[in-house]
């Protein structure tokens, strides 16, 4: 589950970079917006961080 976690929270990282090189150079994406990026890295990082509590929950109850 960890290395799940990890995977999400570098694609977050990675979808964040590409937002910011696409509004610093006005590139087209696929024609993808930058606030997609956005919103995708924020996305993935909250999924990294449901998983990460509900892996440390349970791994506790056990």
């Amino acid at each position: 589950m960890q290395k799940i976690v990890q995977i999400l929270i570098g694609l977050s990282i990675l979808t964040l970079i590409l937002g910011g090189i696409q509004v610093i150079f006005p590139i087209s994406v696929m024609d993808i917006y930058p606030e997609s990026f956005s919103r995708a890295s924020s996305n993935l990082a909250l999924i990294a961080i449901a998983l990460s509590v509900c892996c440390k929950n349970n791994c506790k109850s056990s």
